[in-house]
């Protein structure tokens, strides 16, 4: 029998024994506990998650793109995790009857510079063996009549989805397989032995066997939990959105995406297709002054504080100071974020954009400025943390999930 809230609280100040608790209730958390039930029916697993629902943050606030692994270095986790991913997001999709549309992706160049670089692009697809399709400028125009392009990289499998609906599919499933979920249980510090570990909330203590943290913007805060100094820091991005009017909701018949500059760590503004039939245009990359600060006004001094005190930060600010600025410019100024996207789309106006939610993008950098590129992972003796999950983490969240319980099996499990 699956216990309730109300049993697992009675039973777990410290007395019950869980073989499983995973932290964090986002895509990445849900997916690591579903395939733990699903492989270990016989153990206990238990999801704690602070938030009063599942998929609160970056799983409920991104474009629901599942993407295909186009710009991904070869070997890399992301490379390897995002290909695998999507196919299996769509046969999960497929499995439990939540909609998802292949509507695939197109990068546009629109001037000689990014043509030179989409062909770095179709090579990095060649080796990273993602089908496309190169289109010139006039079958860029049959495809999509109101973008404007020199050229143009098609990715058939690119498609959209609501991740949010996804992982609340795999948290009902992992409860109906005996699995549990506690929301509104935030983790305040654990104490590990040989055995155990003893987690601490802010409303019960719970042991557990293993321990998996899938914590987003509080990895690194997990992380120091652990009892490991963790060598980055987590640095909030906020990514901005706006939603075009109803009467735009077909001006683009697929995702059309900038060929992304090399040099900077993030892709671009760019146009979605949303799974509800709406077309958004962004995001950004703005720093937050917030972990969870989806409001340009949302402001933490705690969070400021240990983000400015940490060198990191201004090491990576300085080193893409250029494209900081004109991130920020944009975000203040909208008619400075439309110039981006009527480098594709010049037919859109002011007036076609209107608010819509900002979503923050958790990116690990390291202390001398450097962006984490690739999932990344620690270890202690019992538990294992997410450090790094950013985009395509969604796409990637099963085989993401398979792997951390491959690392479980390999380094700690007895």
């Amino acid at each position: 029998m699956k216990p309730s809230n109300s049993d697992l609280h009675s039973n777990t100040n410290g007395k019950k024994v869980y073989d499983f608790i995973v932290v964090g209730g986002g895509i990445l958390g849900m997916s690591t506990a579903w395939q733990l039930q699903k492989k270990y029916p016989e153990k206990t697993v238990l999801v704690l998650e602070k938030e009063s629902g599942a998929a609160q943050h970056q799983t409920g606030h991104n474009s629901g793109v599942i993407h295909a692994g186009v710009y991904y270095k070869p070997g890399s986790l992301k490379a390897r995790f995002c290909k695998e991913g999507n196919k299996a997001t769509k046969q999960f999709c497929q499995e439990h009857e939540i909609p998802f549309d292949e509507c695939g992706k197109l990068l546009v160049a629109t001037n000689a510079k990014e043509l030179e670089r989409m062909q770095a692009l179709v090579t990095r697809c060649a080796d990273n063996g993602i089908e496309i399709e190169v289109l010139d400028q006039e079958q860029l125009k049959q495809r999509e009549p109101n973008v404007t392009g020199v050229g143009a990289i098609f990715v058939p499998s690119t498609g959209i989805v609501n991740y949010a609906r996804i992982t609340n599919k795999m948290a009902e499933l992992l409860e109906q397989n005996d699995g549990a979920v506690l929301f509104d249980t935030e983790v305040t510090g654990l104490e590990e032995f040989a055995d155990r570990v003893t987690v601490f909330t802010n409303n019960r203590r719970f042991q557990a066997r293993y321990l998996v943290a899938c914590s987003g913007l509080h990895s690194d805060s997990m992380v120091r939990m652990m009892g490991m100094k963790p060598e980055f820091r987590i640095i909030p991005f906020r990514g901005e959105y706006y939603l075009l009017k109803e009467q735009h909701n077909q001006i683009v018949n697929h995702l059309i995406y900038p060929i992304p500059d090399p040099e900077l760590p993030f892709l671009g503004v760019h146009l979605t297709r949303m799974i509800d039939g709406t077309v958004t245009v962004g995001p950004n990359a703005v720093l937050a002054f917030k972990r969870e600060g989806y409001k340009k006004t949302d402001i933490s001094l705690r969070d400021s504080l240990a983000m400015f005190c940490f060198p990191g930060l201004f090491k990576v600010v300085f080193k893409h100071f250029k494209a900081t600025l004109n991130e920020l410019k944009n975000s203040i100024s909208k008619s400075g974020y439309l110039k981006l996207v009527q480098k594709y789309c010049p037919t859109l106006q002011l007036q076609d954009m209107t608010e819509y939610p900002a979503g923050i993008r958790a990116q690990a950098v390291m202390r001398n400025g450097d962006v984490v590129d690739d999932f990344l992972f620690m270890h202690s003796g019992r538990c294992l943390a997410v450090c790094n999950a950013p985009s395509p983490a969604a796409t990637s969240a099963i085989p993401i999930g398979a792997h951390i319980i491959e690392q479980l099996e390999e380094r700690v499990m007895d």
